[in-house]
């Protein structure tokens, strides 16, 4: 500590508050800025990097003298994701009263992992947990559990999934593994999210043991090819059993993963046709409903039809830090069999308090031990919004999407890829709030010119005007969108998400990336010039392939 004082003789909650104070002063800062400041970074990770000096300090500093240098250091790198104007991936805002109850939760500081440790975390979890599961229209009794995000919710369901259908099997993998288990199959749809994957590598199932099923144009697994799946898996089943001289097929541990909400389209797996073929098959089956789920609260028939059948389903995984606007992180994890949900995930030492009652340690429903009271934010979010409240926020921002989908669909070269309705007709044009679209030059005479293979010409033309629209809107900081791959083909993706979302942000979009269009397709029309002459606009994505998944990204160290 700098100054006169006598550290040992310092009150710390002088130090905290004058800390916290500092703090507050930049937050309000950074909140008062997001209407109207430029949504993408000034920054990159380099620049922040060398601004935030890589020498460790020799001795104490100020507190107040750190946070302020670190606000100046990482200001730049800052993405205005709470903006309005974000419409990148698909990342809600902060609703206040989540802000200021994350706020606290911070400052309070509780470990909420035991009810005997925090009974208010605990407490907060068992009555958020349950406002969840009504509000998405599951059963009663699902039990809950709080995680960082949908990729750990993916985990603490599947691990539950894991241990029901191996017992069924009669196997304990809690406490045998893995190690001459019988297989457990997975099927899963082609246009399923990566996080699954990365769940069923940290379960010990591999990759590789996917079976991918087939999927429409908008990315919904196909009834009929989940049949033919589970069918031939059936089938071979009972070649087996009948090759060992078994007089009748041992039925295979089954899991089947559904999707509520596909990252580009969102659109939705049948998912009651889906749950009645995995049930004929004694498979369990787990919904990624990663903000999709939320649809069940729409005041809308159409969309809340979209869901149906989800609560048929054996598992669910959903994020409260996208549509439900709470701060990061929050993801959870429901399980309708809370015995296969206890046993895969809780923990217990001798020097453990427990709940008597056994109901009220979030120890028993998560992968952490020690983790925050993140369902603190989520309770206050439902408390504020109520249940018509969140039915606005769900219907204002599908409303909103509609629009944005509308009206670039009047655009010269604008196709909106997961359209589900007709410009102009009764109903709305995209279902849910993504709008996925791509950009052609309405002009494919001139590909001609340039490639004597008129259809090669004209695809790869729309992939590079989409892909430079894409970038040249985020760049020019009056909106935040992303860049995806979509059948192969470039294409922009706008997810509206926020609550503080209007239409005169939707405007301004809507503004930026028609100036976007025009601007590319004149630079595309001028034809070829040559290399070193384009100035792509800055974040213009990734102009390398992707780093292999085992790749080290820092094989000489962390650079300082």
């Amino acid at each position: 500590m700098t100054g006169d004082a006598d550290p040992v003789d310092a009150d710390p909650g002088d130090a905290l508050r004058a800390a916290l104070r500092a703090a507050a002063g930049h937050a309000d800062a950074w909140l008062a800025s997001l209407a109207e400041r430029p949504v993408r970074p000034a920054h990159g990770a380099a620049e922040v990097l060398a601004r935030l000096d890589g020498r460790l300090p020799a001795g104490p500093s100020d507190p107040v003298a750190v946070v302020d240098a670190l606000v100046e250091a990482v200001g730049g790198g800052l993405t205005a994701t709470g903006s309005p104007r974000f419409f990148g991936y698909v990342v809600g805002g902060t609703l206040p009263a989540a802000l200021a109850a994350d706020l606290l939760a911070v400052v309070w500081d509780q470990n909420a992992a035991l009810a005997s440790l925090s009974p208010a975390a605990s407490a907060a979890e068992a009555v958020a947990g349950r406002w969840v599961a009504e509000l998405l229209g599951l059963p009663s009794g699902v039990s809950v559990g709080f995680t960082t995000g949908t990729q750990m919710a993916h985990v603490t369901a599947l691990a539950a999934a894991r241990q029901r259908v191996l017992a069924d099997a009669g196997w304990d993998v809690a406490a045998d593994g893995l190690t001459g288990a019988p297989p457990v199959r997975v099927l899963a749809g082609a246009d399923r999210h990566a996080t699954v994957d990365a769940a069923l590598r940290l379960l010990g199932f591999g990759t590789r043991t996917i079976v991918e099923v087939a999927t429409d144009g908008l990315g919904r697994m196909r009834p009929g090819a989940l049949r033919a799946a589970l069918d031939a898996d059936a089938d071979a089943d009972a070649t087996a059993a009948a090759a060992a001289d078994h007089r009748t097929a041992t039925q295979r541990p089954t899991i089947v993963v559904a999707q509520a909400g596909e990252i580009n389209t969102g659109a939705f797996d049948p998912l009651a046709e889906i749950c009645a073929l995995a049930r004929a098959h004694g498979a369990w089956v787990h919904v990624d409903g990663a903000f999709g789920l939320w649809a069940k609260a729409s005041a809308s028939a159409p969309r809340r039809a979209l869901v149906a059948g989800a609560e048929l389903a054996d598992s669910w995984a959903t994020d409260g830090h996208k549509w439900l606007n709470v701060p990061y992180d929050c993801g959870i994890a429901l399980v309708a069999d809370r015995t296969a949900h206890r046993q895969a995930m809780s923990a217990s030492a001798d020097y453990f308090v427990l709940d008597s009652a056994g109901q009220l340690d979030p120890v028993d429903w998560t992968p952490e031990f020690s983790r925050r009271a993140r369902a603190l934010a989520v309770y206050a979010a439902l408390r504020s919004l109520g249940r018509s409240g969140l039915r606005d926020l769900v219907d204002r921002c599908c409303d909103l999407a509609d629009d944005a989908a509308t009206r670039l669909a009047a655009l010269p070269g604008v196709t909106v890829l997961n359209a589900t309705g007709d410009r102009g007709g009764p109903g709305p044009l995209v279902a849910l709030n993504q709008v996925l679209i791509r950009v052609d030059d309405p002009s494919p005479a001139a590909d001609r010119a340039h490639d004597p293979r008129p259809a090669v010409g004209t695809a790869a033309r729309g992939d590079r005007l989409t892909r430079r629209v894409t970038a040249a809107v985020t760049a020019g900081g009056e909106a935040y969108v992303t860049g995806t791959v979509w059948r192969g083909r470039a294409a922009m993706r706008l997810s509206v998400s926020n609550w503080a979302t209007t239409r005169r942000e939707i405007d301004r979009a809507v503004a930026a990336i028609a100036e976007a269009i025009a601007d590319a397709a004149a630079e595309a029309r001028r034809g070829p010039v040559r290399p070193g002459t384009v100035t792509v606009p800055a974040m213009a994505g990734p102009a390398r392939p992707p780093r292999p998944r085992d790749a080290d990204p820092h094989p000489d160290g962390v650079p300082l």
